[in-house]
């Protein structure tokens, strides 16, 4: 349990991990006008300092829900290769059918990840969000997952310069004291060209932005700058295992945020 820092939270530079792990449900945008299959592609990146790409296994679970109905997406996934400015990894790539208005949840659920430097496995289940014609339907709603992020804010298009709000559950319950890393993707994955961008922006001195959860599970983040933004509520859920081996089980939610015109 970490120290309680209030009951709203902005976001600290805490001296941890200079480079912070994020699974990536990347599409070129969050507001989907015309019916049809939408790119997606599962990538575990750095994407803030364009670092090191880490190898993604075929997940367990893939899938979107859709006015409260679950759309399983796993069968469509195909690996490809990702290059960032240091490495090439395994990712993959897949599409999220998207026809009727409302909300689509992408939801991944990832097989544990071996992290030899620090002899432990990472779990990251993480959020996206789509959404057609501007109605919303289901982004508000817990999934049911072992470990997630609530959005108390529209997620697809919050704006810049405003702020976020999010509440870590575990099993529906609350998780006080939650870590919870911040993550701007600066490089933006190409999907044309399966490589990522150039940067858009430098991470801040002091290493990863951190926020700890309130007694209630909220923390809140003030959005400075447009784009994908990415919250991680590190070993939040309820698996601390696998493998003989500590189980860091994250909970992962990317937001999209807009200057307002």
């Amino acid at each position: 349990m970490k120290t309680l820092l209030g009951t709203a939270l902005t976001a600290l530079a805490l001296p941890v991990m200079a480079q912070a792990h994020f699974l990536l449900e990347y599409t070129t945008d969050t507001m989907i006008d015309r019916p049809g299959d939408v790119p997606v592609k599962l990538i575990f990146w750095h994407p803030f300092e364009n670092g090191h790409v880490m190898d993604l296994e075929m997940p367990q679970e893939f899938f979107a829900i859709h006015r409260g109905e679950k759309i399983d997406l796993l069968g469509g996934l195909e690996p490809v290769r990702f290059r960032g400015a240091q490495n090439e990894g395994a990712a993959f790539k897949g599409a999220v059918p998207v026809k009727r208005s409302g909300d689509y949840v992408l939801v991944t659920v990832p097989a544990p990840y071996y992290e030899e430097a620090e002899d432990i496995y990472i779990q990251q289940i993480t959020k996206a969000f789509l959404n057609r014609n501007e109605l919303p339907t289901d982004w508000m709603n817990p999934v049911g997952l072992p470990v997630e992020i609530l959005p108390l804010v529209k997620p697809y298009n919050v704006i810049a310069g405003s702020t976020f709000t999010g509440q870590v559950v575990a099993n529906g319950v609350p998780v006080a004291g939650a870590e919870i890393e911040i993550e701007y993707m600066a490089a933006e994955p190409d999907m044309d060209t399966a490589a990522a961008s150039t940067g858009t922006a430098s991470p801040l001195p002091g290493g990863a932005l951190v926020a700890i959860s309130d007694a209630n599970g909220y923390f809140t983040f003030g959005v400075p700058k447009a784009g994908y933004w990415g919250f991680a509520a590190l070993g939040a859920g309820p698996a601390t295992e696998h493998e003989g081996k500590e189980l860091s089980q994250d909970a992962v939610i990317w937001i999209r945020a807009w200057d307002m015109q």
